[in-house]
């Protein structure tokens, strides 16, 4: 693998500016009533932002006059526009695009503490550092930038922290936030619920029709079913339920992809991706009954939104990334890494996803869904 040797300069640079630092930054020197200022980092993709939104509130709840600024990817941050929590956004662009304007802006808001609770490295930490913010809390702790940490010991592991929801929840307890509300916070617009409507009703769907969504694409390949199963799933549903609809979601790179799978299928199929904005996603998912879907973000909205979902899981593990409560109303479909090594996101083939059959995602639906109409 090339490394970029803007990483070694950058490395370099933070050692030297940070043996100069006289400033007292542990966390123990951190006095809560004089916080004014707050950067939160979750600047990855939606469903790790979806995850970050109970810590948000949690810091929000523990210091309720702060100024609260949250940096968010730029590619989907127009989703959490609408968090009560926040007082503002400034974008990430990835990697170093625009790094010197971003800090430049962050400056701007002298902060007394950086949270960062998903961020990419090796920007992340040292952006929280240029900030000028005295604190800066982030777990796990065990990277090469650890030493610009405020809580440099003890050290802590991926593997010691659990979901991705109690992750962030204990960054946020570092700085003295109590709140163990699990639930993620997403609002939904009104404005964004009429467009919807509008959207359904132009399709054909009425109000009162069962609409079951498929999320055929991912990230990655390896978190992906196979499009055959999802048609021939969409047929078999079809047949048995006579008051249905299959909405396939997708972004707007998938829409060729969805339109596949919707033609496979056949009759009483409609495909979203591309069509709507992302804003108004949410509102979407809200209005199906259940979601098939891998490890995406469009499941984390739906379990923000309240919607049932039927997650397909084999290379990540349900238990650090899936859903996290009212588990009674979701149904969770793990299989296990087949390949050794697991490659992961370099996947070119999902061959552990062969091993989730059609009919126990099938079985799934029906088991949500109920009495057949």
């Amino acid at each position: 693998m090339r490394l970029n040797p803007i990483d070694g300069i950058l490395y370099l640079v933070m050692r030297i500016l940070k043996a100069f630092d006289r400033r007292h930054t542990e966390l123990e020197y951190l006095v809560p009533n004089k916080v004014r200022n707050i950067l939160i980092v979750s600047s990855t993709a939606i469903g790790d932002t979806l995850l970050s939104t109970p810590a948000i509130r949690a810091v929000r709840e523990c210091y309720p006059g702060a100024n609260i600024i949250a940096h968010f990817n730029n590619a989907n941050m127009e989703m959490f526009e609408s968090n009560p929590h926040i007082s503002g956004i400034i974008p990430y662009y990835g990697g170093y695009k625009r790094f010197l304007r971003t800090i430049k802006e962050f400056r701007k808001f002298k902060f007394d503490i950086v949270l960062i609770l998903h961020g990419n490295e090796p920007q992340a930490t040292p952006m929280a550092y240029l900030s000028g913010a005295r604190f800066i809390v982030k777990l796990p702790n065990t990277s090469s930038y650890k030493f610009l940490l405020s809580n440099r010991e003890p050290q802590i592991k991926w593997g010691d922290l659990g979901h991705g929801i109690e992750q962030r929840l204990k960054v946020a307890s570092l700085i003295g936030c109590g709140n163990l509300n699990k639930r993620m916070v997403l609002p939904l617009r009104q404005d964004d619920k009429k467009s919807v409507v509008q959207f359904l009703r132009k399709e054909g769907i009425g109000d009162n029709e069962l609409l079951i969504g498929f999320q055929a694409g991912a990230s990655t390949v390896s978190r992906m079913w196979f499009p055959e199963r999802f048609i021939e799933l969409g047929k078999r549903l079809i047949s048995e339920y006579t008051n249905i609809k299959i909405l396939i979601t997708g972004s707007p790179d998938e829409r060729d992809y969805c339109n596949k799978i919707a033609h496979g299928i056949g009759d009483k199929v409609i495909v979203s991706a591309g069509k709507l904005p992302l804003k108004q996603i949410p509102a979407l998912v809200e209005r199906l009954k259940v979601l098939i879907t891998g490890d995406t973000g469009i499941m984390h909205t739906a379990i923000a939104v309240g919607t049932s979902v039927v997650a397909l899981y084999a290379v990540a593990d349900w238990r650090i990334t899936g859903p996290h409560y009212d588990l009674e109303k979701h149904r969770v479909i793990q299989k296990w890494k087949t390949c050794d090594s697991c490659i992961s996101k370099k996947c070119e083939y999902q061959k552990c996803m062969e091993n989730i059959s059609v009919d126990e995602v099938y079985n799934a639906v029906n088991d949500i869904v109920g009495v057949k109409v």
